[in-house]
């Protein structure tokens, strides 16, 4: 009996039983994951890939395919003007937006990281950005750029300089847009950021004191390096999203003047919904999402090796 029991073969180590299992935990798994690969497949693999298929078609009113071109739309677009305009203005946008957010963001934070009485009231007042929504903001910000009743225009009045058309000038217009942007982030990162630097160990900042570092030394010897990877997620995220700006593009300028202010994505939306030429537009897409696609692998390789992991 006992040679028997010896004998049997154990199920656990059967290689058909070991298979079963592991094909019955991929099936319990996807049905977990199901949900979420509907919407992906409805909400952004459909749409991209249209968008890819279009690319390639001159279309009708109603959007659909009428005619392959191949890459005749991308060749006009190397060709275009407009479209040169366009990424010249959006290089410009990214360039004011996310370094002076960032900045910005990092400078409120520390403040509102010191252990001072009422530090709260202000913690509240920086993020409240984040409750504000684009229209609203947008709205706000064409009162105050106005050239005879803004409020901007009335303080360099009582400094005797002459008034500025904030929105009307080429020169004035990306940089105006550009403030409210900025203003618009700001809360996000600052919270963002705000919560980096509370996770970090009070421990090594009481050593640092006890040797005598000075707050500038602790500041780039600590504060910086066991921030970097808030600062890496806060410079990706708004580097994505000041390429896809619109709202305030689409109610503070149109973008004008002079194209002045007509990023892609506000170029896309003209040429799909006001020109119907969905082609077209979206051959910018694909052109867009190229690009970002190889700013945040480039960001990755090179800004992720600077970024300390505690």
């Amino acid at each position: 009996m006992k040679l028997a029991l010896h004998d049997t073969p154990n199920l656990s180590l059967n290689p058909k039983t070991s298979l079963w299992k592991q094909t019955q935990k991929a099936r319990v798994a996807f049905l977990y994951l199901l949900p979420s690969i509907l919407l992906f497949s409805v909400f952004i693999f459909y749409p991209m890939f249209k968008t890819i298929y279009l690319s390639f078609f001159l279309t009708d009113q109603q959007g659909e395919a009428a005619l392959f071109v191949g890459l005749d739309n991308y060749q006009d677009l190397l060709t275009s003007q407009s479209f040169h305009k366009s990424i010249k203005a959006t290089l410009l946008f990214v360039l004011y937006t996310v370094p002076a957010g960032i900045i910005i963001a990092l400078f409120l934070a520390l403040m509102a990281n010191e252990k001072l009485r009422g530090i709260g009231f202000f913690r509240v007042i920086y993020s409240s950005t984040m409750g504000i929504s684009v229209a609203a903001s947008s709205v706000v910000w064409l009162f105050l750029f106005h050239p005879s009743t803004g409020m901007f225009n009335r303080v360099l009045n009582l400094f005797g300089i002459a008034e500025i058309q904030w929105l009307l000038d080429p020169d004035w217009a990306l940089f105006s847009v550009s403030v409210s942007t900025i203003w618009l982030n700001l809360g996000f990162s600052f919270l963002i950021i705000l919560g980096g630097l509370q996770n970090i160990d009070e421990h090594l900042y009481e050593s640092a004191r006890i040797d005598g570092a000075s707050y500038w030394y602790q500041l780039r010897r600590i504060t910086i390096p066991m921030l970097s990877p808030t600062l890496f997620f806060i410079i990706t995220i708004s580097l994505i999203n000041s390429f896809q700006t619109f709202g305030q593009i689409d109610i503070l300028t149109k973008g004008g003047p002079s194209e002045s202010t007509n990023l892609i994505v506000y170029s896309i939306y003209k040429d799909a919904f006001i020109n119907y030429q969905f082609g077209t537009a979206s051959a910018q897409a694909v052109v867009l999402f190229i690009c970002v696609l190889l700013l945040t692998i480039l960001q990755f390789k090179l800004g992720e090796k600077k970024v300390h992991y505690q």
